[in-house]
């Protein structure tokens, strides 16, 4: 089930509203036909009496199922680009640190312009984004360890200016660390299972209904239907940060790999 759940979050946002669209408009018509085909003539007076004061039940449950789940999947789509942000300042931090008096900072800001650049090329979505074993990252964070290092093993460079190098370098690998924790997050499988049987038992519901009426009045349920797929569609584009249609900015890295080529840091802080 949780193959099927990272499948469907890595789709893009157009496969997404068609097929989930597709999908809840062919469950309405399968419903409504289905009632027709397998309840007895007996007893078809009988189901618009039984579906009807089911609607606001079902309706009301997939409404707050929907309302939490794409809530929660938004807050988390946000905390990931916070994670960036956090991890763009420290970036920033070591940049301003490796200006300090009697430090070399070429081999800082090249190291570390090299590691942001192989980050968002070779770890920024995809199975590498999860698992942090990108060979070529791996190398980058390597290089950039050993230039900070050497920096701030130097005799000549006081206390505090070694100090404020190592911790931080500290604070661009805990952010890195922090974001592959934050990739590898998956949908809870039973989460999604809730709401999509909730959303299609309204639907088959809705199709109940109408199984008497004419066609035409019969696509009234297609409103249903739609709100239905969009929902579901929505909250497996939202769900995947990293993996999905919505890929969080690295606009924060980008800047700072900007910055580091034009010598901004070269200039002193304004």
């Amino acid at each position: 089930m949780g193959d099927l759940v990272d499948w469907l979050t890595s789709l893009p946002a157009l496969v997404l509203v068609a097929g989930w669209l597709l999908l809840a408009l062919l469950v309405a018509a399968v419903a409504r036909v289905g009632v027709r085909a397998l309840v007895p003539a007996t007893e078809q007076d009988r189901v618009p009496q039984i579906a009807m004061p089911l609607m606001p039940t079902l309706g009301a449950a997939f409404a707050i199922f929907a309302a939490l789940s794409l809530a929660s999947e938004a807050g988390y789509l946000r905390a990931a680009e916070g994670l960036v942000s956090d991890e763009a300042a420290a970036a920033s931090r070591l940049a301003w640190a490796a200006t300090s008096p009697r430090i070399q900072p070429e081999p800082i800001h090249t190291a570390l312009r090299d590691y942001l650049q192989t980050t968002r090329a070779k770890e920024w979505s995809g199975a590498a984004a999860a698992s942090g074993d990108d060979p070529s990252t791996a190398r980058a964070v390597a290089q950039l360890e050993r230039s900070v290092r050497t920096e701030a093993a130097r005799p000549e460079l006081g206390s505090p200016a070694s100090t404020e190098l190592l911790v931080s370098l500290d604070g661009v690998t805990t952010s890195r660390r922090a974001r592959i924790a934050a990739a590898s997050r998956d949908v809870p499988s039973l989460y999604v299972v809730t709401l999509v049987v909730s959303g299609l038992a309204l639907i088959v519901n809705a199709g109940a209904l109408t199984f008497r009426s004419s066609l035409r009045t019969s696509l009234l349920i297609t409103g249903i239907g739609s709100v239905v797929g969009l929902s579901l569609a929505l909250l497996f584009a939202l769900s995947a940060p990293w993996n999905g249609p919505f890929i969080v900015s690295g606009h924060p890295l980008d800047a700072v790999v900007q910055d580091l080529k034009s010598g901004f840091f070269h200039s002193g802080p304004s």
